[in-house]
This record gives structure tokens, C-alpha cells and sequence, in this order.
């Protein structure tokens, strides 16, 4: 197994002083409902590809759990071994991670898109010893690929396909394993054993793997369903990819903490989720931007029978405002904001009340506190822009065998890498990352405010905007924008529109892009590194010239 780091003494106690820390683990949770109503649904897994449902009660996924963890167990697999699963939003992910919990192991999620150069190097480097796999999905041969990587790693001694066939298949090497009763409850672990390793995604350099222990994640995410008043009455609506954190906290382990029903979606399509949020009567949901416009544009929704649904969490980028209008509208759903990140769960939220919603991404959580500095770490006045720096019982433990990397000062503050501002009542607003910022000849560009602008205007579906380099002033802005079919944007158009809305002048971009849709990962964010790339090309056609245009 690799050199887990351990957690901290003197953060055990700074957290226990707060009580936010329940230490306990998910199982838990788990043991309860089986109890308490085993023939109630717990998992609702919708495969897009065959159109096919797979639904299981609390004791169903119980049983699936034990005979998964007998598995685990008969492969050696043991309290800290790693287990990687690539696999969808499918049954098998949540009762995988519940199978790690049983016998210890942690989990390390893998997204579905991730190929060789990703997984040779992730798998390697947490020395996993089982990774568990679809044998196809979305015309990918993940068994082919599973396999290379067996033959290359040494420490990879098993390979478990879903719905594959033989050895290596998952069907008969783990869920068709009788349970051993060992595994029918409880765990090895207390509160403080590391349950994850979530990898960054480095688009900036090598991926860190993000280490988290069964406090860090399930106290926040205590505090979380206590603001926004989550229950087991909720019918859980799961699209973001359970391999995200925002799929995995607040969708895999919300639901089983409430003892709520969780259903997935595994491969996303509107149309699919307004149909599945109508028959199961779906409550709640937690995904980025583009999820809610999706959903909140689609054609028709406000006809259809969503009553049930009240709570649409966003996370990721800032929420357009017209996106938040048209959610309220055709959705009736309510609309909270949040921050966080692989390295902190939900650190800030905004209000059921919808409080500063369309204007900032929430205050900070119960347990966790938020700070706006200059580059000396100086506290900034609230209002002035700078480098946000947070404390929190959900802060991460870690990076797996990058200890010089942690980050965290001798206080428990951690540099999130982010660009924010504070307002007098304590809610941030994300500005960017720091490598996001443009800066025009000495002056900052509010990018996330031309960007929020740019959403309004007629006829634009996305808006990311970047720098691009200039000789003489160092960067200017470069707006890319997706457009509504048969919609038209260039220079003239966004400029009198920006002047409209009374925009400064020295703010505008000096050039337009139209693209048929924004790059972005699979939770949605714009990846603006491409983006970055892309302009820097552009710059390099316009040799020199001041008043760049499309």
C-alpha cells in the first residue's frame, strides 16, 4: 500500500474544539436505513446507452455492498489499499465505495473520460491494487485499456470489468461472491481514516492526488443538509459525475446520510433528466451552471409535472443571473450558489432565502471561515479583490506523496489558488483563478462581471472571457461566446451592448470569438486554459495591431 499521509494531531484537536467533525463513517448511515426500512428504494441507476433501470432497496444494496467487500477482501485488499473505480454514475459506483468502506480501502475515483496518459499515471502513482472498470461505455473499450494498465503496474494485481466476461469480469469475481458476514456491517475505519483520493485535474501541471478522511467530507456535509434543510423526504437527482466531488459528497454520500433516494443519471441529456425527475418526483440536485440552464431552457419544462423539485445547488462558476430568472420561472425551484473545490467540499453557500444569489457565491459554512488577502497575507478591506484563503473542517488532509505541496500555514489557512472579493456581510464572489485574471496595461479587468454581462446579452448561449497577449499593454481581453441558433454577435454589437449596460469602456474586450460551444470538463467548467491557448494564436495573426477585431 502506499505511505498514506496521517492526519494531523493538532488539526484533531483544533476540529474537535469546533464540533464539526461527527467521527463517524458513511456506513453508518448505511446500517440505519437497512434497519430501519430495508424495503425502501435507495438507488435508482438509469443507463442511457440500453435505456435501461436498475432499482434497489436499502437492503438490496446492502447485500450487493457485503458481497462487493467479500470480494475486495478475497483480492487482499485491506484498510489503506486503494481501490480505483472509472466507472459512470451507475449502481456499482455507490456500492463500490461503500464495499471500500467495510474493509478499509480507499476510494479513488477516476472520470470516465480519463485514457491511458491519465490513468497510467494516477493508477501508478496511488498504487492501487484493484481497478474496477466498465468493459465498454460510449463506444470506449475501457477493458482493453484496464488491462494494459494491469501488464504495465506492478501494484495493480486485479481487474474488475462491469459487464465484462471471465476473471476479469465484475459480475462473478465480486457481486457474485457469497458475503462473508464480517462485511454485513460496520467498518475498520473511525473518522479519521482517509476514505478518498481525488485527483486534481491538472490542466496546469501533474494531477496531485487529494487525500480526504471520513470527518473531512461527512462534517461538511452535515452542515450542508442542516442550511439547506435536506431530508429523508428528498428524492436525490444525481447527473454530476460521481467521480466529481460534487457528485460524490453531495449526491452519493448526501443521500445515503439522509437515507433519501438516489437517482442516476449516467450520460447527460435534458430531455432524459426532465423525464427522470418527473417520475421519481425528484426534489434536489447539485451540478454546475451549465446543468441549470439546461434544465432551466428546455423547451416545455414549465408544463411539466416538477412540483416536487425544490433546490437547485450550483457550484463551479458564477450563475448568470437570466439563468437564475428562468430557473425560478420554469423550474419553481429554488437557486443556491456555492463554493469549493477538490480540496474543500462546499466551504461557502448561499441562503434558501436566495439571499445575494445572482451576486456572489455564499458565506461561509458553519466550521469553515473565508478570508480575502494582498500578496503579503494581509487581511484586505471588504470590497478589494485579492487572494482567497480558506479554514475549514472540510479542508482536505493532504496530497498523496506530495507533503512539500500541502499548502496550509501553521494557523490552518490554505491558498485555494482562487481570485475574490468579501463583501461587508461576509459573502465572497469568485473573481477567477489567479492565472485567470487579465490585466490590461496595469489595470484588472472584473472578468467574471463582463462575463455575467455577456450572459444577457440577446442572443448568446456562454461566455468565457480571457486574456490575450498585446506588446504594448501586456494582455487584453478576448470574449468567446456561443451563440442561439441563428443568432448573430460581433465586435460593434457587443460593445453597444456593454455600453448599455454601462459598462466601463476600459473593460470591454478588444476581441470577439464565436465558437459552437465553450470547451468545458465533464462537471461543466469553461476550460479556460484552452481558451487562453487558442487566443494567444490569435494574437500571434494580428501582428502588433491595437484594435483587434473579429
Amino acid at each position: 500500500m502506499p505511505a498514506m499521509q496521517q492526519v494531523d494531531e493538532r488539526r484533531i484537536a483544533f476540529e474537535r474544539g469546533r464540533g464539526i467533525w461527527p467521527d463517524r463513517v458513511l456506513t453508518e448511515c448505511l446500517d440505519r436505513w437497512i434497519e430501519e426500512k430495508g424495503d425502501a428504494t435507495a438507488l435508482v441507476g438509469f443507463r442511457e446507452e440500453s435505456a435501461t433501470t436498475v432499482r434497489l432497496t436499502w437492503r438490496e444494496l446492502g447485500d450487493r455492498v457485503a458481497r462487493i467487500a467479500t470480494g475486495l477482501a478475497a483480492c487482499g485488499v485491506g484498510k489503506g489499499d486503494v481501490v480505483s473505480l472509472q466507472l459512470p454514475n451507475w449502481w456499482e459506483f455507490v456500492a463500490v465505495h461503500l464495499a471500500c468502506l467495510r474493509v478499509g480501502a480507499v476510494t479513488n475515483p477516476l472520470m470516465p473520460i480519463f485514457r491511458h496518459r491519465e490513468l497510467s499515471f494516477m493508477v501508478s502513482h496511488a498504487e492501487s491494487k484493484v481497478l474496477i472498470a466498465p468493459d465498454r461505455f460510449r463506444d470506449f473499450d475501457h477493458g482493453a485499456l484496464a488491462r494494459t494498465l494491469r501488464d504495465e503496474i506492478p501494484t495493480l494485481e486485479q481487474v474488475f470489468l462491469v459487464g465484462g466476461e471471465g476473471p476479469d469480469s465484475f459480475e462473478s469475481g465480486l457481486l457474485g461472491r457469497e458475503p462473508d458476514p464480517r462485511f454485513a456491517r460496520g467498518t475498520v475505519l473511525d473518522g479519521n481514516g482517509l476514505v478518498q483520493l481525488l485527483f486534481t485535474s491538472g490542466t496546469t501541471g501533474e494531477p496531485k492526488g487529494v487525500l480526504h478522511t471520513s470527518n473531512t467530507l461527512l462534517g461538511t456535509i452535515l452542515q450542508f443538509i442542516r442550511r439547506l434543510e435536506r431530508s429523508e423526504r428528498d428524492v436525490v437527482f444525481m447527473p454530476s459525475p460521481l467521480a466529481h466531488q460534487a457528485g460524490f459528497a453531495y449526491g452519493l454520500m448526501l443521500g445515503v446520510v439522509v437515507g433519501a433516494p438516489i437517482v442516476l443519471l449516467d450520460i447527460w441529456n435534458p430531455a432524459r433528466a426532465v423525464e427522470l425527475m418527473e417520475r421519481y418526483r425528484a426534489t434536489y440536485t447539485f451540478a454546475s451552471t451549465p446543468f441549470l440552464a439546461d434544465l432551466a431552457q428546455f423547451d416545455g419544462v414549465g408544463a411539466r409535472e416538477l412540483g416536487a423539485f425544490e433546490l437547485f445547488v450550483t457550484s463551479g462558476a458564477p450563475i448568470p443571473p437570466v439563468v437564475v430568472k428562468q430557473a425560478r420561472e420554469n423550474l419553481r425551484a429554488k437557486v443556491v450558489a456555492s463554493w469549493g473545490m477538490s480540496e474543500v467540499c462546499s466551504a461557502t453557500t448561499t441562503l434558501l432565502s436566495e439571499h445575494k444569489v445572482e451576486e456572489s457565491d455564499g458565506v461561509a459554512m458553519p466550521g469553515s471561515e473565508v478570508k480575502v488577502v494582498d500578496d503579503r497575507g494581509v487581511e484586505l478591506p471588504r470590497g478589494e479583490q485579492g487572494s482567497l484563503r480558506v479554514r475549514s473542517a472540510a479542508l482536505f488532509v493532504g496530497y498523496l506523496k506530495r507533503p512539500e505541496l500541502y499548502g496550509v500555514d501553521d494557523e490552518g489557512w490554505f491558498d485555494t489558488g482562487d481570485v475574490a472579493r468579501m463583501d461587508d456581510e461576509g459573502y465572497i464572489r469568485i473573481c477567477g483563478r489567479n492565472k485567470d485574471i487579465v490585466i490590461r496595461g496595469g489595470e484588472n479587468i472584473p472578468v467574471v462581471e463582463i462575463e455575467a454581462a455577456l450572459y444577457r446579452m440577446p442572443g448568446v448561449l456562454e461566455a468565457a472571457v480571457v486574456g490575450m497577449p498585446d506588446p504594448r499593454l501586456g494582455e487584453r481581453a478576448c470574449a468567446f461566446l456561443a451563440l442561439q441558433p441563428g443568432a448573430r454577435v460581433d465586435l460593434a454589437a457587443m460593445r453597444a451592448f456593454l455600453e448599455r449596460e454601462r459598462i466601463s469602456k476600459n473593460f470591454w474586450p478588444e476581441r470577439v470569438e464565436v465558437l459552437e460551444q465553450l470547451p468545458r470538463n465533464p462537471t461543466g467548467k469553461v476550460l479556460k486554459y484552452v481558451l487562453r491557448q487558442r487566443a494567444q494564436e490569435l494574437a500571434a495573426t494580428l501582428e502588433g495591431s491595437a484594435t483587434p477585431s473579429t
